[in-house]
């Protein structure tokens, strides 16, 4: 007969033990009041209704969050996928507080989005990721606080353009980029003449050096196959070849003395 009361204390007993893994904690409610919290490990409370928990996961928890069509600023319409992390740092609020703290947050999620990207141009959002993700971050921090949760981080994953945008966008890439080489054209160019200036001016100091230059020119042409050469030879060049002519051919008929 003693084993009958014995058997029933420890099934009471049993019955009332629970075990929190480390990153699990556990909120007491007792006849439906708020009691605190237990765990990690082990613990007990009084079973058959009295007491009951509600286990939280406190680790860093990480949503996908469904691909959304919105329309920025500039009234262009896009897709945007992007990805949350959050964790519970007040096990209490979250179940108190809110009724399902995930999908909470979730929902939460998807509106900052919208909004965030309605209130910035299509420009901003491809090219400023950085600010674009801390106001997703900080639109939704304040509301997720009260509920007991810490958003860690919410960033953009992807943005879908339509297929009339990309192309327009490549036009944009491809001008930008022949302006560039224009504009590189162009400096190379000034840089050649202020050369050729400054070795104008030399050569104009200094016609030895410009016949110099204009022989080795010849020389270069003439290097090249099938070519013909017409060479223009300067008058005084003509007139000192005749003057020294002359000058051969009368010492060449002087009388011997």
């Amino acid at each position: 007969m003693i084993l009958i009361p014995v058997g029933i204390v420890a099934f009471f007993i049993l019955t009332g033990v629970r075990i929190a893994q480390e990153y699990e904690r556990g909120v007491l409610f007792r006849l439906g009041r708020y009691v605190g919290l237990r765990g990690p490990g082990i613990y007990w409370i009084i079973p058959l209704g009295i007491e009951r928990t509600v286990t939280i996961d406190i680790r860093t928890l990480t949503v996908s969050a469904e691909q959304q069509e919105t329309i920025t600023r500039d009234s262009v319409t896009i897709k945007v996928n992007a990805v949350l992390w959050y964790r519970v740092v007040d096990s209490a609020k979250s179940v108190i507080a809110v009724r399902d703290s995930g999908s909470a947050v979730y929902q939460l999620a998807l509106t900052g989005l919208r909004n965030i990207i309605g209130q910035h141009d299509l420009d901003e959002v491809l090219q400023q990721r950085d600010k674009i993700n801390s106001l997703l971050q900080q639109s939704i921090a304040g509301a997720t606080k009260a509920w007991g949760l810490e958003v860690e981080r919410f960033e953009m994953k992807d943005v879908e353009l339509p297929e009339a945008m990309q192309q327009v966008m490549a036009m944009q890439a491809e001008a930008i980029r022949e302006k560039r080489a224009r504009i590189i054209k162009a400096e190379a160019e000034l840089e050649a003449s202020h050369k050729l200036s400054a070795a104008a001016l030399q050569m104009a100091e200094n016609p030895a050096a410009l016949e110099l230059r204009r022989f080795q020119m010849i020389s270069e042409v003439g290097a090249e196959n099938n070519s013909t050469t017409v060479i223009m030879i300067p008058s005084d060049f003509v007139s000192l070849a005749k003057g020294l002519n002359d000058y051969l051919r009368e010492r060449g008929h002087s009388p011997a003395k």
